[in-house]
């Protein structure tokens, strides 16, 4: 039997070394690009699921020789690392679920938790999957689980100070700073009645507007396929490597769950014929979900590549590569966030509605001086001002330093025009943007200069789509616009319109007002069926515009950015409104304009619902 035993031991060692071993392979493979590493990862979940049965059929034998259950844990820890990376490599919810799945059942079988031994790797094992589970129950709207593993982590972190006093324990402190400062500035956490960020069927449709969006079809229909999120802000709200714009930009961009249980989706891979299930919770742990946590029914999430703090020569590889792989008759959603020049960051980015208005002269004179260039039609050649002159402006990804090589200017994205692309740029230099794309846009003949061929108009390929963020933002109350507290406003409105209308007007929300904020919710879904309506109707809407208005995606980020667009104009001093209001290109049909009836009304109601128009000024309502 002692033969027997050790027999057994030994084999579970070698499945666990073994499985180890692969998981090293495929842990640090990029999250982009669309086979990336797909065999190892099939290879890997075959020996985590092979490594779980035997040790669920031999537990007797391995607890005799000495098997512990934080090792159990950490099995089912790196089944659900696993999965989340699956889930950040190709956007499938099931993978998020899984991930969930396995770490709730380490939190409720306490794992960790049973063994207390005084083995500091056991307790940094511990930390990490508390660290983890944290980061899929944010993504995943698990805002109880949030609560309960963060006071967790609270206690375990005082309590690996109390017990290994030699051992410093600061960046763990400061994991549980940034998970709570997450929590305050995400409104999920205090308003848990308010819609939830992805896309809701029973939300987002509207039942006036669907006809006439389901009969729309333009001349061109492009599918939204793949996504590009980068936030990079000095001391942005995060956690981990999940910015706050981010991770909003990233839920805006799935689907929310209508109601059905969790069923399994068979994998692709086969073994002797036979389809084997990597991807199922039984086969792995035996538990059943209890909440509607993934619908079958729905369509695909778009695939996002989600960077954190990226060099600019990391951003220009990740796009290559998606917009390399991208299928035919697709477009790229391309979401860069970040401050301008160095030299802008010192300076206030904010007025209040009610304090001192001043003007950044300077901005106002280079965006204007830029206009005027771009009314030629023709650029400038032979000495005279050209291309390079118009990458003065850039997004600035640095942490320190004004080195060339933390730029990203707008001239770097124009390669990627030659694929579809609906860009959102919030910055305080998103103008240069449109100024760069206006220039590229009217560049229609083959110029060369002293024998460098610049540009032909019709290999460029595709007209982008631009949503452009204001200078600067505007709030009633100037402290709510810190970035580093609350995240970018303009995100905040093309994610959460009616709580970024709210933080804006200084409208307090809670869960004691459900009718209001019923109400509010009900204003704003009627509104947004008229402009969808109108869109689906115009004969004046752009080709660009027109392709993309099928996805339901793409459409509610267009029908948002109108209301953005409105309720800054309506908000803002008019002599200032080229600073605080947002900009698309190319230009949205004039029927849906600010100062729009159609528009206008449906802000100046929103605003006297909540008691909030004396903040206001409008024209026709």
């Amino acid at each position: 039997m002692a033969e027997e035993g050790d027999v057994v031991s030994k084999t579970f060692r070698a499945l666990v070394e073994s499985a180890d071993r692969k998981f090293a392979r495929v842990r640090d493979f990029p999250s982009y690009g669309r086979a990336q590493g797909q065999h190892y990862f099939q290879k890997v979940f075959k020996a985590y699921m092979r490594l779980w049965k035997y040790q669920q059929e031999h537990r007797t034998e391995l607890v005799k020789a000495g098997l512990n259950r934080w090792e159990i844990g950490e099995i089912a820890g790196r089944i659900g690392q696993l999965y989340f990376g699956q889930y950040t490599r190709t956007s499938e919810a099931r993978f998020l679920v899984e991930a969930y799945v396995f770490y709730e059942a380490i939190l409720k079988r306490r794992y960790f938790e049973g063994c207390k031994v005084k083995d500091l790797g056991v307790r940094f094992k511990e930390l990490r999957f508390y660290a983890r589970f944290l980061l899929v129950s944010l993504i995943l709207n698990r805002t109880q689980a949030v609560k309960v593993v963060v006071e967790k982590l609270k206690a375990l972190v005082d309590d690996c100070n109390a017990n290994f006093r030699e051992t410093n324990f600061k960046e763990w402190k400061l994991v549980v700073q940034e998970i709570v400062r997450f929590m305050n500035a995400d409104t999920t956490f205090a308003i848990a009645s308010a819609r939830p960020f992805r896309y809701s069927a029973i939300f987002d449709c509207h039942p006036n507007s669907v006809q006439y969006v389901a009969r729309f079809h333009a001349k061109k229909v492009l599918k939204f396929r793949d996504a590009i999120l980068m936030s990079y802000h000095r001391n942005e709200v995060k956690f981990a490597e999940l910015t706050l714009d981010a991770y909003r930009m990233l839920q805006c961009l799935e689907w929310e769950s209508s109601g059905s249980f969790y069923q399994k989706h068979q994998a692709e891979t086969k073994e002797n014929g036979v389809v084997v299930d990597y991807s199922g919770t039984s086969g792995l742990i035996d538990m059943k979900l209890v909440a509607d946590m993934t619908d079958p029914t729905l369509p695909p999430n778009p695939r996002k590549a989600i960077l954190y703090r990226p060099s600019v020569t990391h951003l220009i590889a990740v796009m290559a590569t998606i917009c390399e792989e991208l299928p035919p008759e697709s477009v790229i959603l391309v979401y860069l966030s970040a401050s301008g020049k160095p030299s802008h960051i010192n300076a206030s980015p904010v007025e209040s509605s009610g304090g001192s208005k001043r003007t950044t002269k300077n901005k106002l004179t280079s965006h204007n001086s830029l206009e005027q260039n771009f009314s030629s039609p023709e650029p400038h050649i032979n000495g005279k001002k050209g291309f390079s002159d118009y990458n003065d402006d850039y997004l600035w990804l640095g942490s320190k330093g004004n080195g060339g090589s933390s730029n990203l200017y707008p001239g770097d994205i124009i390669p990627f025009t030659r694929r579809p692309l609906f860009l959102v740029i919030d910055s305080d230099s998103s103008h240069a943007f449109k100024a760069v794309v206006n220039y590229f846009i009217k560049l229609v003949a083959l110029f060369v200069m002293d024998g460098f061929t610049v540009l032909h108009g019709a290999e460029r390929g595709e007209k982008a789509a631009l949503l452009l963020s204001p200078f600067r933002p505007m709030f009633k109350d100037p402290f709510s616009a810190d970035i580093t507290q609350n995240g970018s406003q303009f995100t905040f409105f093309l994610t959460a319109p009616l709580q970024a209308f709210c933080q804006m007007t200084g409208f307090a929300l809670s869960d004691s007002d459900i009718e209001v904020l019923k109400n509010a919710e009900n204003i704003l879904s009627t509104a947004f069926s008229k402009w969808e309506v109108i869109l689906c109707k115009s004969l004046s809407l752009d080709l660009v515009w027109a392709q993309v208005l099928s996805d339901p995606f793409l459409r509610r980020l267009i029908i948002r950015f109108i209301f953005c667009r409105a309720v800054l104009s309506a908000f803002c001093p008019p002599e200032e409104s080229e600073q605080y209001v947002p900009v698309c290109l190319p230009q949205l049909p004039n029927s849906l304009s600010p100062k729009a009836e159609v528009v206008q009304s449906s802000v100046s109601q929103l605003a006297n619902h909540l008691n909030v128009a004396d903040g206001f000024h409008f024209d026709n309502t």
